[in-house]
């Protein structure tokens, strides 16, 4: 990793150690760079300065708004409440389909036009009635100390916290960052190791270790997201793969959205995700024994719906990210045969709707 040393301020970070040659191994992600003085990582925000390893991005961020929660996507997880969103810029994947490339790939700090200490965002959460904060945009992981003390901060407020990430952490890390978390939504982003390697960077098995931790040992409410790409990642084998996996390590009741791919970044050529292949995904994930099977980035009647697995009641009607019908009891129950539904729900859904809202901070 040549680069040209530099002059880089930030705060002190944490999970790194001294190589015996002098340099610094980041012990964040599995991708552990060694770095030299002025020297950043792969994900460009945590850097060498010095005798140290600091994040530069704490308390500047990409910019604030708020959204549907169930644009993360999470369906099962307050329904329908307002979510207040933002990220900072960099991130420890090299996606070549990125579809928030300008931010997670930027490589210029005026990227981050906003600033803002923890408390501020708590606060802002709670003034414009958000129930949630959101680390999205780019992955979380990367900014560990900002996320984690923002989060203290909203849970002050009781305001929940929500993770959207690759899930690309090292166990020490990815114990501290989500025991922060009340839900979170994992980008499995294919169930072949090729694909991780040669269109992300990164490996699948780290990812497969983050969901099974967060399901199997955390009280974290857990969905999770595939992209779906045309020849890379929508074979009939490797979506039968990813949902026998799903449904053996984490169980069928572990919310699946299969994504829409459209060409972006590095694969313009790329085509879309036709409708076809997305129903043809939902078909086989329930084939495979999965409950509650999603089809997002596209506006799909019935591809959002939540239906009792047991009884075949529509316990959630929605389009695109309006809730037109709710068939839940207030205690989460479907109100036909009394199953309860995993996730975290209340009485009622939320009204928020499909609104975007930008919002700057200094106000706060």
């Amino acid at each position: 990793m040549e680069q040209e040393a530099e002059t880089i301020t930030g705060v002190p970070a944490r999970y790194w150690h001294m190589l015996d040659n002098g340099e610094i191994q980041c012990d964040l992600c599995p991708r552990y760079c060694k770095l030299k003085d002025g020297q950043r990582g792969l994900c460009f925000v945590r850097a060498r300065s010095g005798e140290q390893m600091v994040l530069t991005t704490y308390g500047r961020s990409s910019g604030f708004c708020i959204d549907p929660i169930e644009k993360k996507p999470l369906n099962h997880f307050l329904p329908g409440t307002p979510v207040f969103s933002f990220g900072t810029a960099g991130c420890n994947l090299a996606c070549k389909f990125c579809q928030n490339w300008d931010i997670s790939k930027s490589r210029e700090m005026d990227r981050l036009m906003d600033q803002a200490s923890p408390e501020q965002i708590a606060k802002a959460a709670e003034e414009t009635g958000c129930r949630s904060v959101a680390f999205t945009y780019n992955d979380p992981t990367i900014f560990l100390e900002y996320a984690v003390d923002v989060a203290d901060a909203c849970r002050q407020r009781s305001i929940k916290n929500v993770a959207v990430t690759a899930g690309y952490i090292c166990p020490d890390p990815r114990r501290e960052f989500f025991s922060k978390m009340d839900a979170a939504n994992i980008d499995l982003k294919s169930f072949s190791q090729t694909f991780y390697r040669e269109l992300t960077g990164a490996d699948l098995q780290p990812i497969l270790d983050t969901i099974e931790y967060l399901c199997n040992e955390t009280e974290v409410w857990v969905e999770l997201t595939t992209l779906l790409i045309p020849g890379k990642n929508d074979s009939d084998q490797e979506l039968h793969q990813l949902c026998d996996w799903i449904r053996e390590h984490v169980g069928p009741g572990v919310p699946l959205h299969f994504s829409a791919f459209h060409p972006d970044f590095k694969m313009k050529d790329t085509p879309a995700t036709p409708r076809q292949t997305l129903v043809r995904a939902h078909r086989i994930a329930h084939e495979e024994g999965l409950s509650f099977v999603y089809i997002g980035n596209r506006l799909d009647a019935g591809g959002q719906d939540t239906l009792c697995p047991h009884c075949g009641h529509l316990l959630i009607q929605r389009l695109g990210y309006e809730i037109l019908g709710w068939g839940l009891d207030p205690s989460g129950k479907c109100e036909e045969c009394g199953l309860k539904i995993p996730g975290v729900f209340e009485k009622e859904p939320g009204n928020w709707g499909s609104r975007r809202q930008p919002v700057r901070i200094s106000s706060w």
